[in-house]
């Protein structure tokens, strides 16, 4: 699968990139946001500025009013403190305000762009890695970036400039109790170094941990039925709880990491306050201070308690929007392999032949660079579908055959060779174009959760909203249309009809009426071409007939690739094509191929083993055995030569 643990721990054990580079990668979600995050970076200096000047004032009341005991200077001294105060918690506010905005516009887009980053993805990345890392990717680091832009990195830039401003102040105050304080604090940076290093490596190893248990959270409850049907709940609880450890214990050693880096803050902090009141003491002793300076100098100090306090904090936010910024980007640096053409061109309104000209594909590994050396699945391919012709795809399971439909909607590309769509190489076609004439039902049926009408008309955008009643009738038509060739008249026994809201992936319908979903889904869009990857696996041998019968009115007139594994689905077909070795084998009606080819026998034969094949019960075998006879008997009849009797059946 997939994006493994190992690979996630030798990317947290990386050197991590210098701290502002990786955060300038943000540049683009954050550009249009710069004003306002830089009047809330003013007002939140203006606000520290404000508190600042409060121990000045502090300081003239202890020398003067209070020292005189003039009563009547206290009264306005104290309302000019309160004012203060009252215009610190105004800018607070303003800062508040202002920086709110900027981080929710980065969180929707960020959102947004790795949304649209996904679906432009090939197949083969989804191959690869887990939903639940994507899922942790696009939710939890997006929010702590966005928690970071909003608090972190305003309050980091306010709380630097407001210790210089704080220092400065005390060195202003007593340039003797100035030093002594500093010089105590100095550790202060080395203990940030050394939090800074071992905290990245745990951060990182701890999101991509959370991404683990994301994924062993979804898989669980997709795979309810099976775990259930097998007994092996007690086999998820485990896992989950596996992975729930593992993550508690990184969580523990970033909160041990953490609790160090506050305890040396913290201590530090009481050692140098300590040092700087023994001598502050001694200063006042000794005349070189007054009381007011020496409450001001503490007074400020007390001021710079939160910005100092706060370091620790606000460093583990950054350091946690770095890595979760890394663990964004390398989705986002992830190369999009199916690109739309440069100069496009659009398909004619034609009868959507179909050919593979010498086409190859082999899977790359996006992790490694052994891409080149990789074998072709498919080795030339070379293979044309007429106008409105039928071809049925069968083969070995593993040689390829669902592979090569989905190159013809460019879910992959070719690695060479080219398919045309009436003479044209789908590569010079939109994608949208090109998906809207090419339609597909696959044999895992995915359905979404919302309507059945939603579901069926996911194609047909132009008809999912009518805007008028032309629209609408037209809509209604085709729907009931695609239901009733699809055999999905349940659809109306629902609670709501068709309008009734399925559940996630449809899991409350069976798998046979997700399958004739997915396969009116196919047949609404009306396409050119329509490919078919064994979409009737789950049907019974009843309901597999009669789709099969409403299949032949639209495969009439439709160029249809249909993926076979059942010889009912193979007699569809007009002709057959054999894929083996990565290439076509042979091609030309079942009977053809069955009188000729020594490997299609045995490939009928095989899939005839398969359990979706044997699904056929005893009594209905036996039938075919009569129905068999019958026939015999009746060619039999029609045969001057026969020498059985009419009225004996052998």
């Amino acid at each position: 699968m997939t994006m493994t643990t190992a690979q996630h721990d030798a990317n947290a054990s990386a050197p991590p990139p210098r701290m502002l580079a990786a955060l300038l990668r943000l540049h683009p979600y954050v550009q249009g946001s710069y004003v306002r995050l830089i009047l809330g970076i003013g007002a939140a200096v203006a606000g520290a500025v404000v508190a600042l000047t409060i121990p000045a004032v502090l300081s003239w009341i202890v020398d003067g009013p209070i020292g005189t005991n003039d009563v009547n200077q206290i009264i306005p001294a104290v309302a000019l403190v309160f004012g203060l105060g009252v215009l610190e918690a105004v800018l607070v506010a303003l800062r508040r305000w202002l920086v709110l905005k900027p981080g929710t516009n980065v969180d929707g887009a960020m959102r947004v762009d790795i949304h649209n980053h996904l679906q432009q993805l090939p197949v083969s990345f989804h191959d690869k890695w887990q939903s639940g890392q994507l899922l942790s990717r696009a939710m939890s680091d997006i929010s702590t970036v966005r928690r970071w832009i909003s608090f972190g990195f305003v309050m980091l830039t306010v709380n630097v400039i407001t210790l210089i401003i704080g220092f400065t102040m005390l060195f202003f105050w007593n340039p003797i109790l100035g030093a002594t304080f500093t010089l105590c604090a100095l550790p202060l940076f080395y203990f940030g170094i050394r939090f800074d290093l071992r905290y990245s490596t745990f951060s990182r190893r701890a999101q991509d941990q959370a991404g683990d248990l994301a994924t062993a959270v979804e898989e669980s409850v997709h795979g309810i039925r099976v775990l259930k049907s097998f007994g092996r709940s007690a086999y998820a609880i485990n896992n989950f709880t596996d992975r729930a450890t593992k993550l508690q214990s990184t969580e523990r050693t970033k909160g041990n990491t953490l609790g160090d880096l506050w305890l040396g803050i913290t201590a530090l902090q009481g050692f140098a306050y300590a040092m700087s009141l023994f001598v502050g003491i001694y200063l006042a002793s000794t005349g070189a201070i007054s009381v007011g300076t020496l409450f001001a100098f503490f007074t400020t100090v007390a001021v710079l308690h939160w910005p100092i306090d706060s370091m620790g904090f606000l460093m583990q936010l950054t350091i946690d929007a770095r890595t979760a910024l890394d663990r964004f980007f390398e989705v986002m640096n992830e190369p999009v392999r199916v690109h739309e053409a440069e100069n496009p061109v659009s398909l004619p309104a034609a009868s959507g032949a179909l050919v593979f000209e010498n086409v190859h594909f082999r899977f790359e590994d996006a992790h490694t660079t052994r891409a080149a050396t990789t074998p072709d699945l498919l080795r030339g391919v070379n293979l044309e579908v007429r106008p409105g012709e039928t071809m049925a795809l069968v083969g070995l399971t593993g040689c390829g055959k669902t592979t090569l439909t989905a190159l013809t909607t460019r879910l992959y590309d070719v690695t060479g060779g080219r398919i045309l769509i009436d003479g044209i190489d789908i590569r010079d076609v939109r994608l949208a174009e090109l998906r809207t004439r090419v339609s597909m039902a696959f044999e895992d049926a995915t359905l979404f959760s919302m309507s059945v009408r939603e579901n069926v008309l996911l194609g047909r955008p132009d008809l999912a909203y009518p805007i008028d009643d032309r629209t609408r009738e037209r809509a209604e038509t085709l729907l009931a249309q695609a239901l009733d060739i699809s055999q999905s008249e349940f659809v109306y026994q629902l609670p709501d009809g068709i309008d009734t809201k399925i559940g996630e992936e449809g899991m409350s319908l069976s798998g046979g009426q997700r399958q004739r979903l997915a396969l009116a889904r196919a047949i609404v869009t009306q396409p050119a071409v329509l490919v078919l990857d064994d979409p009737l696996s789950a049907l019974d041998v009843t309901t597999e007939q009669l789709v099969e019968a409403a299949l032949r009115r639209v495969l009439a007139t439709t160029t249809s690739l249909i993926v076979a594994h059942r010889p009912s689905t193979v007699m569809l077909a007009d002709r057959v094509a054999l894929l083996h070795d990565g290439v076509i084998a042979d091609v030309g009606t079942h009977a053809q191929l069955l009188e000729r080819s020594e490997l299609y026998r045995h490939v009928i034969s095989s899939e005839g083993d398969e359990p979706r094949v044997r699904e056929r019960s005893d009594v209905e075998r036996e039938l075919d055995v009569v129905v068999g006879l019958e026939e015999s008997r009746m060619n039999d009849r029609r045969d001057p030569d026969s020498t059985l009797d009419e009225g004996v059946i052998p």
